[in-house]
């Protein structure tokens, strides 16, 4: 089992792979031989730096390939009033009244500097399918765990983000 990926996501990383087959690898392919006819390859710089862009270019199209291969396609729909993927949540903690806004959406998409949390990270797993006003408890481990509640849902989403290279 993979990636838990939406219809979306699956797109994206179709047209980054199709971008990479035909316009990079063109390019690269292209670097490598203007540097190859410079002459003595044993001091080339420019010829190494060509065939290292070329082979990341091919490792990042295989590693895309192995992830449409074994990801798993998740429902990316939610009701009007509950939480659901790519919605904004704006949640208090209840230990401290902290208020946060949240983006839940796919683990390739995660990042906590943006506050984009994963559908299978713990607080992500907590708020899927609550509504404004559910006290939600997120439990982190068996040990750990705290209360939070969901004060408004944003279902306007966000057509522009990109998939996050790795």
């Amino acid at each position: 089992m993979g990636e838990k990926l939406t219809k979306r996501d699956i797109e994206k990383i179709e047209e980054e792979i199709e971008h990479r087959k035909l316009v990079i690898r063109k390019e690269a392919i292209e670097a490598v031989k203007e540097a190859r006819a410079q002459g003595d390859l044993s001091e080339n710089f420019e010829y190494y730096a060509a065939k290292k862009h070329k082979n990341q270019n091919e490792s990042r199209i295989r590693y895309l390939e192995r992830m449409l291969k074994t990801a798993t396609v998740v429902d990316d729909s939610s009701k009007s009033d509950e939480v659901g993927m790519d919605d904004i949540v704006e949640v208090e903690f209840e230990e401290d009244g902290e208020v946060e806004k949240y983006k839940l959406v796919t683990s390739i998409r995660g990042n906590s500097m943006e506050n984009r949390v994963s559908i299978e990270s713990p607080i992500g797993k907590a708020l899927k399918g609550h509504r404004v006003g559910d006290r939600v408890l997120v439990n982190v481990n068996e040990n750990v765990s705290y209360y939070l509640r969901v004060k408004s849902i944003d279902k306007t989403g966000d057509e522009g983000e990109n998939i996050r290279s790795f």
